[in-house]
């Protein structure tokens, strides 16, 4: 569950009513067991896929039910990709498409009104790879990609319409969502292809990417620090996210290559090999 996990403990010490939702239900046990002895106010859970949107509908007439309302809908699901140069597989993109975007889109439309009577707030946690193109991730930025789209314009719409529910989407760089290795100069330089679960591809990553991944419990706290301040964009962490953005439309050649050479790359066929 990763950064979800993490921002429901930190919920539950402010005293929070919790619903939370992910396919396992012998982890969900745990993280409310969790919830309640940090100090939630209740803690709640609903087992499922996001593969099927009428399940996202499902869990918001369960906060319904089991809440009588809601403050703050935090979406942070996502589907099992593989990182590694783009394979051809269109139905594994539309299949990411339904749960990375599709489902986000279900559970905000049947929570929105629940939304608008608590002037609440909607979070989307996002991705670099949803500002800016990155390789060996392609299904996944699309979805990350759409989600800027959908929900930027439905802000534009909100406040046409003057509707009071903010809408926070979280720019985020590379973070420990599981347990990735850090990177060894003694692997292989070229991106392998690794499919799910989804830690494994955050270990691919690792593998060669020149950087270690942010820790997930202080990427979760200043998620939830931008969803209170009802921020129309968090980025985190900012020096590699919001800084390099700022390249985007006057050095956008620039951009593209300083996004390349975060990754341990392969030499080009033909090129000269190094001596020794």
């Amino acid at each position: 569950m990763g950064i979800g996990e993490q921002i429901a403990y930190h919920l539950a010490r402010m005293g929070s009513h919790i619903l939370i939702t992910a396919r396992t239900e012998a982890r969900l046990q745990n993280v409310v067991r969790r919830c309640l002895e940090l100090g939630a106010a209740s803690a709640r859970f609903v087992s499922g896929t996001m593969e099927d949107t009428a399940f996202a509908q499902h869990v918001v007439r369960e906060a319904q039910t089991s809440l009588g309302g809601l403050d703050m809908l935090i979406l942070n699901h996502v589907g099992a990709s593989y990182f590694g140069f783009f394979d051809g597989d269109v139905e594994h993109v539309r299949k990411l498409l339904e749960i990375n975007f599709l489902s986000y889109v279900a559970m905000t439309t049947s929570a929105l009104p629940m939304l608008k009577e608590s002037e609440g707030s909607i979070v989307v946690v996002s991705s670099m790879a949803g500002k800016v193109g990155f390789p060996f991730t392609v299904p996944y930025s699309a979805t990350k990609f759409a989600l800027d789209g959908f929900f930027s314009s439905l802000r534009q719409e909100f406040a046409i319409q003057n509707i009071n529910v903010s809408i926070t989407l979280c720019i985020l760089g590379f973070i420990d969502t599981g347990s990735p290795i850090p990177p060894n100069p003694l692997t292989p330089r070229c991106p392998p292809a690794l499919t799910r679960p989804a830690e494994r591809a955050v270990r691919a990553a690792a593998e060669v990417l020149r950087e270690r991944p942010a820790p997930r419990d202080e990427c979760a706290l200043e998620i939830l620090k931008g969803a209170a301040l009802r921020r129309r964009e968090l980025y985190y962490r900012y020096s590699s996210t919001r800084l390099p953005l700022l390249l985007r439309d006057c050095a956008a050649e620039l951009l593209d290559y300083l996004v390349r050479s975060r990754y341990r790359l392969p030499a080009p066929p033909g090129a000269p090999r190094p001596p020794h």
